[in-house]
């Protein structure tokens, strides 16, 4: 058996000579942006690239699938500057954004600590990303990219600020999201279809369908002892309607009765399961299960009936 090794590019502008054409443009293209999604768990959408920031531009806007959270990412073939550090802050104020990705060849110590001071003494609205891009190849093969997390926000340090002053409910939408995450993420077919979100103290918990028009929507209503899936489409009719005539053939594919809620911007398909998370935290597990079996046969769905 012959086998090859693996070598290290050093020299990233051997492939991408200039960030902004060539670095930027590729990360853009929508294969590449899904494996950055990936390495931070957070489902990223284009908006816009070279996006106006007063005199000067960010290299990438973008926002979250189904939440919509503001995303900048700003690009770096070379070490961490001070010069960097100080645009990205620019940027984050300008954008009003939520997430900051700095992505560099070599992060230096003095900036990686500034990214973890930053996400000590930041609110849990807000987290910055430091991540180091490579490439390596296998004998003559085309290179390869990979996403070297370098720092992120701290979830653990920043669940004290979520929590404290919350009231009861939001205390409990928190716990019982937090436990679904731990639950769901643990099962294969789950975490292959859909990627880890950040956990709110709110009744929604969302996931990417794999479409910026529309998202899947975990729910919960304490105060009718319910909980949901459901396609959530923010505001294209076409969409739902599309679905809606195929009515028949997608509820004998889901296994149940939807129901389908026009409004006059959003719109929705929802499956309804009793479920009192208040007094019947003992049924959570059977609950978190309904969800993952739920919400797979949603995407599956969304694939067979959604062109």
């Amino acid at each position: 058996m012959s086998l090859d090794k693996i070598r290290k590019i050093e020299d990233l502008r051997e492939i991408w000579k200039h960030e902004a054409k060539d670095f930027s443009k590729w990360l853009a293209e929508e294969e590449n942006l899904r494996e950055l999604s990936e390495s931070i768990n957070i489902d990223i959408v284009l908006e816009e690239r070279e996006s106006s920031v007063g005199e000067f531009s960010v290299d990438l806007l973008a926002s979250e699938e189904g939440t919509g959270r503001k995303i900048i990412i700003e690009n770096q073939l070379e070490s961490t500057n001070h010069d960097h550090l100080g645009k990205i802050i620019t940027y984050a104020a300008g954008k009003s954004a939520d997430v900051v990705i700095w992505i560099v060849k070599k992060a230096r110590d003095e900036h990686r600590q500034a990214i973890e001071w930053l996400n000590q003494h930041t609110d849990e609205k807000i987290g910055f990303f430091l991540i180091e891009i490579e490439l390596w190849k296998i004998g003559n093969s085309l290179p390869a990219p990979r996403f070297n997390v370098v720092e992120k926000p701290n979830d653990w340090a920043k669940t004290l600020k979520v929590v404290a002053g919350l009231s009861d409910t939001k205390k409990l939408q928190y716990e019982f999201w937090q436990a679904f995450s731990e639950y769901a993420f643990d099962k294969d077919d789950f975490s292959k279809a859909f990627n880890r979100r950040k956990v709110q103290p709110q009744h929604w918990y969302s996931l990417s369908a794999g479409n910026s028009e529309y998202h899947i929507a975990l729910t919960v209503n304490t105060q009718k002892s319910k909980i949901g899936v459901e396609i959530y489409i923010n505001d294209n009719k076409e969409i739902f309607y599309k679905f809606f005539e195929k009515k028949e053939k997608i509820e004998e594919f889901i296994g149940v009765k939807l129901e389908w809620i026009e409004a006059k911007k959003a719109c929705r398909i929802l499956a309804v399961h009793e479920g009192d998370i208040k007094r019947d935290s003992q049924s959570w597990n059977n609950f978190f299960e309904w969800y993952c079996e739920t919400s797979v046969k949603f995407k599956e769905m969304i694939k067979r009936f959604g062109n």
